[in-house]
């Protein structure tokens, strides 16, 4: 039943004792600002990490290496260098592959011209899939086509950044640009975040194409594989060493002979790092909320202290142990409940104007992007705040509730 009476003692009682109701409270509010505000960080950072991270979840980059172990009476120095037939054995003899994508690179950056205009970017062979795989989007226009493949067009698809350069405000598709010299028509423009978007920095021919054009043919410098549902990438990765390895007559142990990237076991062992700092920076908040109690309860102590002989007065007249408690528990909820809601407020919303600072601007910050906080989080936070805030108050209001008139009328 709401107590009117009370709740004016109770503002009256923090009226009165300003200061030490203020810095009670800011403690309480500075643990739970700092508990979002970091929890906020913290998944800011994961989402830089994983926006950086692009390609899919369950693919395997697989290139060449170099032979480290004898095998078969060969020594160990031999270059293992994919090929064509690699990708054809695979597709053959490995069931667990649901996309395959090659990709081949010219050495060196080379110069991609537009009439007067030209600019020093990488330039990549590779097919739809690959875009798939690697996590580039598609912008404008579209991807390579098998037709593309098959005929071996002379078409590329332009990293926005590219775009930009060699055309400005200008329509690219359909238009040409030369490599080398070869003239190329633009068909597609692709973005990605990846690399703080530097990736757009990049062009892309068919890879059959490419291989022809630029005398690269029966060469794959890097091929990009895909499981199917339900198969962790590790089975795939031991198939496709075994079978390189029976396909260049290395042996199977040689970890150097081929490279195998796993993107699961990458996004893994980044996921558990998260995990890791959130714990840490759980543990920070709830520690700094701890303190913060803490000196509430102190308080409480001091407040009961200080008011024994009203206590007794109040005992005299006849009030219930339960009246001495709830008073005393409800100034200590108003303290953390009010100071712990301000705290989420604050913290919430300056997560949100940075999101929105990034957003707006389009800001490219290394490894950290779109912050955000789990709502039912911070109002868990804050609602075990004012639960333990009442507890903290709970052993003040007891002995409150304990102490006899007699005595209490005797206290200085």
């Amino acid at each position: 039943m709401f107590d009117l009476d009370k709740w004016q003692e109770i503002l009256g009682t923090m009226r009165r004792n300003k200061l030490r109701t203020f810095l009670t409270a800011f403690g309480v509010f500075w643990g739970i600002f700092m508990l979002v505000l970091l929890l906020g960080a913290g998944k800011g950072l994961e989402n830089g990490v994983l926006k950086n991270f692009g390609s899919a979840p369950n693919s395997l980059f697989i290139s060449g290496g170099k032979v480290s172990l004898p095998w078969q009476g060969l020594q160990p120095g031999r270059e293992v260098r994919l090929t064509n037939d690699d990708m054809k054995a695979i597709r053959r003899q490995i069931g667990d592959v649901e996309l395959m994508a090659p990709r081949n690179r010219l050495t060196g950056e080379y110069t991609i011209v537009r009439g007067d205009k030209n600019g020093s970017y990488q330039v990549f062979g590779a097919d739809a899939d690959f875009f798939r795989l690697n996590g580039e989007k598609l912008a404008a226009g579209r991807l390579i086509s098998p037709l593309d493949l098959l005929e071996r067009r002379k078409v590329i698809i332009l990293g926005e950044r590219v775009r930009k350069v060699l055309f400005g405000d200008e329509d690219a598709l359909g238009q040409y640009v030369k490599v080398r010299g070869v003239s190329f028509r633009v068909v597609g423009i692709f973005t990605t975040t990846q690399n703080n978007g530097r990736n757009e920095e990049r062009a892309y021919t068919p890879f059959s194409t490419f291989q022809a054009t630029f005398n690269q043919y029966n060469q794959v410098q890097l091929l990009v594989l895909s499981t199917r549902d339900g198969v962790p990438v590790q089975v795939l990765s031991d198939k496709v060493r075994v079978l390189l390895a029976g396909q260049h007559h290395f042996n199977p142990d040689d970890a150097q002979a081929i490279q195998l990237e796993n993107t699961e076991e990458q996004r893994k062992r980044f996921l558990g790092l998260f995990t890791g700092i959130r714990l840490f920076v759980s543990v920070i908040g709830v520690l700094t909320l701890v303190a913060g109690v803490v000196g509430v309860s102190n308080i409480m102590l001091i407040i009961v202290q200080e008011r024994t002989r009203e206590i007794g007065v109040r005992k005299a007249l006849g009030a219930t142990p339960w009246s001495i408690v709830s008073l005393i528990l409800q100034e200590a909820i108003v303290i953390t409940g009010f100071s712990g809601g301000l705290g989420l407020l604050a913290s919430v919303g300056l997560i949100a104007a940075a999101r929105y600072g990034i957003d707006k601007t389009g800001a490219e910050l290394p490894y950290f992007d779109r912050p955000e906080v789990n709502p039912s989080v911070a109002v868990t936070a804050v609602v075990l705040l004012v639960i333990a805030g009442a507890v903290a108050g709970l052993i003040p209001a007891l002995k409150a509730a304990n102490i006899k008139p007699i005595e209490a009328l005797r206290a200085d």
